[in-house]
């Protein structure tokens, strides 16, 4: 049996930051936050696209944090952070832990068709084979998903971020009350709302055949006359938010106000905005935005990205110190 624990508390050095390319700015301001220096490390790709990871410097017997997003590039992304992870432990670091603001396939987390993988499960792995002996991510699209790691991490909710930006806010709304874009995320919806100490409504969606896509049908909930904040775990192609947006309007809403935690963004995103008629959207810095869409984002509507690099650097020290991660959260 394998043994997955490798070291015992008390056997690290100092904290050693490592950056991927994934995202270089959160790194950056997680080493800031921390007053620790990134350190050196190549990365370069060959003319058949494989990788090549050196470090600049040792790492024998230290604490080393990788910090990749696995965001598009998606797999060049989850490639660089495997190999990276790798490389660490073949240095003999002291412990390895991989910082992933955003974890790739997390929607993959269950067998819901017959002969399909679950993705997820085979991405904990990868992880952990590769060398992590601790993870720290943000926001799992499934909260099952931690279960399919065999190592300890830190699951964080940048919720919190969110609720602290929002109440800020509330003073210049009408009657708030938060949206869920289905019943799938009332629960963390409701969680959501409970922290702003606001009323909760929630889409129903169904598909109209097998192969269709879900369409936003009802709306649960008074919505009427009052500013709507819609609420979701990350946006993609932006066709859930912006069906839940309409509807909110049609059911005679004020201003609608988005927020989410991880902006995946793709090439639809722009034109399913542009739709929508949403007045301001709220959303964190745990993936990258092209500055063209965030330009163009910028010119629909009001918008905020929200740090997260305090949170994750707290964590990092509290982690490397052997402290409660709960109590950020009086939990």
């Amino acid at each position: 049996m394998k043994n997955n624990i490798r070291h015992t508390s008390g056997m690290y050095g100092n904290i050693k930051l490592f950056a991927g390319t994934g995202c270089p700015e959160v790194a950056q301001k997680i080493s800031r936050y921390l007053n620790i220096p990134l350190c050196g490390r190549d990365i370069d790709e060959f003319s058949n696209e494989n990788l090549w990871v050196r470090l600049h410097e040792s790492i024998r017997g230290q604490d080393v944090y990788v910090i990749q997003t696995t965001s598009r590039p998606v797999h060049r992304n989850l490639m660089e952070l495997l190999i990276m992870l790798q490389t660490m432990r073949l240095d003999s670091a002291g412990r390895v832990t991989a910082v992933v603001p955003y974890l790739c396939y997390t929607r993959s987390d269950k067998k819901d068709k017959p002969r399909v993988p679950i993705t997820a499960r085979l991405v904990a792995d990868m992880i952990e084979i590769a060398g992590a002996d601790r993870y720290m991510t943000l926001d799992m699209h499934a909260g099952q998903i931690q279960g399919f790691f065999s190592i300890p991490g830190d699951v964080l909710s940048a919720f919190h971020i969110l609720a602290e930006h929002m109440t800020k806010l509330l003073p210049q709304m009408k009657d708030p009350v938060v949206l869920t874009v289905d019943l799938g995320f009332a629960k963390k919806g409701r969680n959501f709302a409970a922290a702003l100490g606001l009323p909760i409504a929630f889409i129903e969606k169904r598909r109209p055949t097998i192969k269709g896509a879900a369409e936003a049908l009802t709306l649960i909930g008074d919505v009427k006359d009052r500013d709507v904040i819609i609420v979701d775990d990350e946006v993609d192609t932006g066709g859930s938010v912006a069906q839940a947006a309409n509807l909110a309007k049609d059911y005679c809403a004020r201003d609608i106000y988005l927020t989410f935690v991880h902006p995946v963004f793709s090439d639809l995103i722009i034109e399913r905005l542009s739709k929508a008629p949403i007045t301001r959207l709220i959303t964190t810095a745990s993936i990258p935005i092209s500055p063209r869409k965030l330009a163009k984002i910028k010119e629909m509507c009001k918008t905020d990205i929200l740090d997260i690099a305090p949170l994750m650097g707290e964590v990092i020290r509290r982690a490397h110190e052997g402290r409660s991660v709960g109590e950020m959260f009086d939990e």
